[in-house]
């Protein structure tokens, strides 16, 4: 399972993808588990993070990045700087 992420994406692609109508999620610095049921894409406005999904790379994220998480991955997020976020859960 692989994470995707997106630097600096267009404005034009993120306003075709609708993100600014996205409910937001902001997370001071921690870290925790996390599972995703279902396919995520968010977008960045804030923040720094680590995702490690268990049994592979750490990959790193923050401001400015547009990242899809795959339906099914378990991971850890470490935050490192709190985070502010437009995101959308795929049904």
């Amino acid at each position: 399972m692989e994470i995707n992420v997106e630097h600096q994406p267009s404005i034009e692609q993120l306003n075709e993808l609708g993100v600014f109508k996205w409910e937001i999620w902001t997370k001071e610095v921690s870290k925790f588990p996390w599972t995703y049921d279902t396919q995520e894409t968010c977008y960045f406005l804030e923040g720094d993070v680590i995702v490690t999904p268990e049994g592979g790379e750490s990959v790193q994220m923050g401001k400015g990045d547009l990242v899809t998480f795959p339906a099914g991955m378990s991971c850890t997020w470490d935050i490192t700087s709190d985070v502010k976020k437009h995101y959308c859960f795929d049904e």
